[in-house]
């Protein structure tokens, strides 16, 4: 690919273009983007290295790729302004919500297209990356696609009817974890350790083991056991845990995640 471009520069869209930048897989002349929010743009532009365009279709004429990264409810609006400019290229969705079908009805054949649903993680080149099976890209393109966005994290294939599943576990996930790893951080601040220790322990532990169940490829559970001596603090903690309800908890949270997207 010759050059990307960003519809929509927020969070998202900044990480996967430094991801880009930092593996040395694209160079920052290659990647343009635009955004409604000028200051914002440029002030990510010196920051980050893309270059910015001052206006929808300029960007979609001058990419050969366009990554649309603004908001859902955003997305029919461009589309209609820019349905002819995207002929012939390919177009890549990293927006939550935004199946191969959807976008196909608006852009029909004329357009290949990938949909992609990141999560935040991939600001650190350990995020998950779940590309929809359904797609339009040419084989040797496609290729190539996914060995760009593999520098950002792990990718996983899903169908369609399991995007909105995967995306409420690696999506959402992070948030899950982020508050287990602040309530254990504030049981550690509870006992007389600083709280920047506190993190640092407790999100080496969460990487640590995260890490150990994918190089042994273990279940949770052996990996569990094998920490729980009998009459041990472990298995006490355990044991709270259980009585506290924590995997029906878990479990709830995917619920009300999937709850939501069908209202």
């Amino acid at each position: 690919m010759n050059s990307i471009g960003f519809i929509g520069m927020g969070n998202m869209a900044q990480a996967i273009a430094d991801g880009f930048f930092k593996s040395g897989k694209i160079d920052k002349n290659q990647v343009f983007a635009y955004a409604p929010h000028k200051d914002k743009l440029y002030a990510n532009s010196e920051r980050i290295g893309f270059t910015p365009v001052d206006s929808l279709t300029n960007l979609v004429q001058t990419a050969d790729v366009i990554i649309i990264a603004c908001k859902p409810y955003q997305i029919t609006e461009v589309l209609e302004e820019v349905k002819e400019d995207l002929e012939g290229k390919v177009l890549l969705s990293v927006a939550a919500g935004w199946v191969y079908q959807n976008f196909y009805e608006v852009l029909g054949d004329k357009v290949r297209i990938q949909c992609i649903m990141p999560n935040t993680p991939a600001m650190v080149g350990e995020g998950v990356l779940l590309f929809e099976k359904e797609n339009s890209l040419e084989q040797t393109e496609r290729n190539e696609i996914l060995e760009l966005f593999g520098c950002l994290g792990i990718i996983e294939e899903l169908p369609t009817e399991l995007m909105g599943i995967g995306g409420a576990i690696s999506g959402c996930g992070p948030a899950f974890m982020d508050l287990i790893m602040e309530a254990y951080a504030d049981a550690a601040v509870k006992y007389g350790i600083q709280r920047p220790v506190a993190y640092k322990l407790i999100s080496q532990t969460m990487l640590g083991s995260a890490r150990l169940q994918q190089i042994t490829g273990d279940h949770p559970g052996v990996l569990k056991d094998a920490v729980c001596s009998p009459n041990g603090t472990t298995i006490r903690g355990v044991d709270a845990l259980e009585h506290g309800g924590l995997r029906a908890t878990c479990i709830d949270s995917i619920d009300a995640v999937m709850n939501r997207k069908k209202e």
